[in-house]
C-alpha cells in the first residue's frame, strides 16, 4: 500500500513537471516495536529507500516512537551554547537589549514548532524548561541558586509547558475560527448534545476516546485527542472571545494566573 501511494507521488509530480530526488528521500518507520519492519523497504520510482531511526522534517528531529528526546536534546544542546555567548555580552548591554537578544536566539528556539511537546514526559520537557530558567537568571543577573518562578514573574513570562499550552489553544481558535489549516479543523469538532442544554452554547468540543488514536504510544499527544482536553479546560468567556487578539490576551492572562496561583 506505501509503495503503491509513493508511486502514485512519483507520478503525480512526473505529470506536473516536478521531480522526486530519491536517493535524498528518508523513510521512517513509526512503531514502537524495535523489530516491526526488518526486511522491508519502501520503494520510489524503483529505488529502495533506507528506512532510519530518525528524520528530519521542518528542522525537527522526528524519531520511530515519536518521543522527541533527540530534538528536546539537540534544541536545548544550540540554546544552551547561544546562552553562554549571550553571556559574555552582559555588561554591555542594558537589560532591554539583553532581553531582545535573549529573545532572539534562546527563546525563539524554545517557541518553534513547540507544539510538539506538549505533554511530553516531564524529564525530557525539563531539558527545555532549563533552559528558560537560565536565560531568566542571565537577564535578571539572579544567582544559580534562585528560584525561578519569581523570575519568571519578573520577566512576565509564561513558564515553558505552558507557552507549549498557549501555542496549541491558539491553533485551536485559529482551525475553530477559519484561521488556520482545514486538516487541523477536520480533526476536531463541536459538542453537540441530544437534546438542549446549558452546555450547548459554550462552544466545547467533542473529546476523542483514547482508543480512537492511531499510534498506541503517542495517542494522548495526538492533535485530536489533546485539542478537545485543553480547549475545554478554558472559562467559557476565553473560548467565545471575538477575536485572536482578544482570545490571545485572555488566554495568556488566565494561564499566568495557573502558573502562578494568582
Amino acid at each position: 500500500m506505501l509503495n503503491q501511494c509513493l508511486a502514485a507521488v512519483a507520478d503525480w509530480m512526473r505529470r506536473n513537471k516536478l521531480r522526486i530526488n530519491p536517493d535524498k528521500t528518508e523513510a521512517l518507520l513509526v512503531s514502537r516495536s524495535s523489530d516491526w519492519g526488518i526486511g522491508w523497504q519502501p520503494v520510489l520510482d524503483g529505488v529502495a529507500l533506507p528506512l532510519k531511526s530518525q528524520v528530519r522534517s521542518l528542522g525537527v528531529l522526528l524519531d520511530s516512537v515519536l518521543m522527541l528526546e533527540a530534538q528536546v536534546s539537540a534544541v536545548a544542546g544550540r540554546a544552551f551554547a547561544q546562552l553562554k555567548l549571550v553571556r559574555q555580552l552582559r555588561p554591555y548591554l542594558v537589560k532591554s537589549d539583553l532581553t531582545t537578544v535573549v529573545h532572539a536566539l534562546v527563546t525563539s528556539r524554545l517557541d518553534y514548532c513547540n507544539a510538539l511537546y506538549v505533554g511530553l514526559p516531564l524529564k525530557t520537557a525539563q531539558k527545555l524548561q532549563l533552559v528558560q530558567r537560565s536565560a531568566a537568571r542571565l537577564i535578571t543577573g539572579a544567582s544559580y541558586r534562585e528560584r525561578s518562578t519569581p523570575l519568571f514573574k519578573e520577566l512576565h513570562w509564561l513558564p515553558f509547558i505552558f507557552r507549549s499550552q498557549f501555542k496549541v489553544q491558539t491553533i485551536i481558535y485559529k482551525a475553530l475560527n477559519g484561521l488556520g489549516p482545514t486538516y487541523l479543523r477536520d480533526r476536531i469538532s463541536l459538542h453537540k448534545p441530544a437534546r438542549s442544554l446549558r452546555s450547548s452554547g459554550e462552544a466545547l468540543l467533542s473529546p476523542l476516546s483514547i482508543s480512537q488514536a492511531r499510534l498506541v504510544s503517542t495517542r494522548e499527544r495526538a492533535f485530536s485527542a489533546l485539542a478537545p482536553r485543553l480547549w475545554n479546560s478554558l472559562p467559557t468567556e476565553i473560548r467565545q472571545a471575538p477575536t485572536l487578539l482578544a482570545f490571545r490576551k485572555d488566554l495568556k492572562t488566565w494561564l499566568f494566573r495557573c502558573a502562578f496561583g494568582e
